[in-house]
This record gives C-alpha cells, sequence and structure tokens, in this order.
C-alpha cells in the first residue's frame, strides 16, 4: 500500500503501569503492559492483533484511543501526535477513533433504551437531536441487522449476539474512519461468532472503515485480517500479510500459536508445539528475548541481546535471532 494511504503509524508505544506499596503510595516497580510496539495500519484494511492472554493487545488498543496513559512513544493519526494534544484538541479525533468492547453484556447501560444507547454519541458530539437522531438511529439499528422497533428494548432483552451487534452501531454512530475491536466475539458463541465477522467485513465495505482487530487465537482473526501481528510480553514479535503468516509462520512463538490451532480433517495429523513454562511477568520480564524462556530453540544471543524487527521480504517481519544471519547474508 503506498503511503497517501496511511491512517495510523504507532511508533515505539509504551505503557507501564505503576504499582504502589505502604502507606505514602510510593511506586516501588512498574508493569510493562506495553514496551515499545510499532507498526502502521493504513486505510480500509483490518490488522489482527493477537496473542495470549496479558500480552498486552488490548492496552495496545485502548491507549491508541487515549483511553490508557503511556510512557513514551507516538500514534499518529493522519499524521497528528494524538498523545501530545490535550483534552479540548483530542475532542475532534474522538469522533474518527471508535471501540467495540469485547463483553456484550457489560458494555451497555442496562437503564437505557438500545435507542438511548446509540443515540447517545449523537447528542454527546451535538451532531443531531430529535427526529434526525431518531431516524440516524433507526439506520443504524438495520445495518447491523436489527430492526427499528428494536430502539425501543433495553440490552436485558436481547441474546449476546444481538447485544454485540447494538455495540457495533454504536460505535458506527459518528460515522468513524477506525475502530478498535476489542475481542468482539471471543463472549459468543461460535455460530455467531462467524455472523459478527461477516457483519463486520459488511459493515467495513459500507462504511469505508478500518480495523484494529484483538483476539485471543490465529484462527478468528484469519478469515477477516489483511494482515496479523503477533504479540508477546507487550511487544511485537511478528508482523506480516494474513495469508503469508498462515503459509509461513516464522518466529517459534507464532508457529507454537499456529501449531494450537484445531484442524477439522481428522485425517491430517499436525504436531502440536507444547511451550514450557508459564509467561513471565511484565513486572520483570527477563533480559534478553523476551521469549527466550519458552523457546526451544534459543541460543546464547537470545540471552543477552533483545532482538529487532527486522524485514525478510515483502512486508514479513520478524523479531528474531534466529534470522539475523539470514538477514545478514541478504544484505
Amino acid at each position: 500500500m503506498e503511503n497517501k494511504d496511511l491512517l495510523l503509524q504507532v511508533k515505539d508505544l509504551k505503557v507501564h503501569f505503576p504499582i504502589k506499596e505502604g502507606l505514602f503510595s510510593k511506586v516501588s516497580a512498574y508493569v510493562k503492559a506495553v514496551d515499545g510496539v510499532s507498526f502502521d495500519l493504513y486505510r480500509g484494511e483490518t490488522l489482527g492483533l493477537v496473542g495470549e492472554s496479558g500480552c498486552g493487545k488490548t492496552t495496545t488498543g485502548k491507549s491508541i484511543l487515549r483511553l490508557n496513559p503511556y510512557a513514551a512513544g507516538q500514534v499518529l493519526f493522519e499524521g497528528v501526535d494524538i498523545l501530545k494534544l490535550d483534552k479540548n484538541q483530542m475532542r475532534p479525533y474522538r469522533r474518527e477513533m471508535q471501540l467495540i468492547f469485547q463483553d456484550p453484556y457489560s458494555s451497555l447501560n442496562p437503564r437505557l433504551t438500545v435507542g438511548e444507547i446509540v443515540g447517545e454519541p449523537l447528542e454527546v458530539h451535538n451532531i443531531a437531536t430529535g427526529q434526525e437522531k431518531e431516524a440516524r438511529v433507526r439506520r443504524l439499528l438495520e445495518a447491523v441487522g436489527l430492526s427499528p422497533y428494536h430502539g425501543k428494548r433495553y440490552p436485558h432483552e436481547f441474546s449476546g449476539g444481538q447485544r454485540q451487534r447494538i455495540g457495533i452501531a454504536r460505535a458506527l454512530a459518528l460515522n468513524p474512519k477506525l475502530i478498535v475491536c476489542d475481542e468482539p466475539v471471543s463472549a459468543l458463541d461460535v455460530s455467531i461468532q462467524s455472523q459478527i465477522l461477516n457483519l463486520l467485513k459488511e459493515l467495513q465495505e459500507e462504511f469505508q472503515l478500518t480495523y484494529l482487530f484483538i483476539a485471543h487465537g490465529l484462527a478468528v482473526v484469519k478469515h477477516i485480517s489483511d494482515r496479523v501481528g503477533v504479540m508477546y510480553l507487550g511487544r511485537l514479535v511478528e508482523i506480516c500479510d494474513s495469508q503469508e503468516l498462515y503459509k509461513n509462520p516464522l518466529h517459534p512463538y507464532t508457529q507454537a500459536l499456529m501449531s494450537a490451532i484445531p484442524n477439522p480433517d481428522p485425517t491430517v495429523k499436525s504436531e502440536r508445539i507444547i511451550l514450557e513454562g508459564d509467561v513471565p511477568s511484565p513486572i520483570n520480564p527477563p533480559a534478553g528475548c523476551p521469549f527466550h524462556t519458552r523457546c526451544s530453540q534459543a541460543f546464547d544471543l537470545c540471552y543477552q541481546q533483545a532482538p529487532q524487527m527486522q524485514d525478510m521480504g515483502q512486508g514479513h517481519q520478524v523479531s528474531c535471532h534466529l534470522y539475523k544471519q539470514e538477514s545478514s547474508n541478504k544484505n
């Protein structure tokens, strides 16, 4: 994709949460939830962000939307570093970036009707009121597969899949350019998951949307993502085109995640890669490569030096010392 289509750039983003102890709440350490994440997001594409629980996916997404404090880095939205903006300067950008929450049950106000929930952003940003707002709400509900009369009902009257559709309608209300989808199908049944994924793809074409799609497993993002980034312990370890990643995973961690995807064909036998040990604590991450404590291919350099992201060709980037020599030979 050309530079003119670049919508979002994340450069060396770090999010560290302080741990306070004692009577005077003295900071004793930091949880390094995101520790130097960089990637580009192009207009109209879907970038999947995957990894185990606690790897920093959701924190990354929320920090891009300025919902979490940041320690360092840049988030350039259409060339503007929104991390440097104050509350008033940030307000116009709130309309351009929206979030679909993971839990469709707790993300909706039970005291408001569906119409009030979807229409609230229109009033907050002084876009529409009265009959104009009601007309917009009806169109949004129809766009996500609900009927206009559903606007008079309350969230508890809907199923999980329907509630997530309501959440999607609310995210669309301000006609944003970027939507961060924070594991939007993880709390739903498998049959409903496919419906919501198909809906998101349809809405992307209709409303010219760009998605940052956060998920636990690679199987979920396979059919919706144009590119996929794999995170481990607050860092990106691999990022490339979706088809390329599934065909040729390079990082040992990505290979382990791939091996965990169930194959529906019982005649195909795949070798499962079992990761030894637990994920290290983000409070005190290991020196060198953060994955070396669980990697069967680790060698001396992995224990001493953190690998840098390197391009292996055709936009396939990986952060692993195994390919350092190979990359040097190409140069």
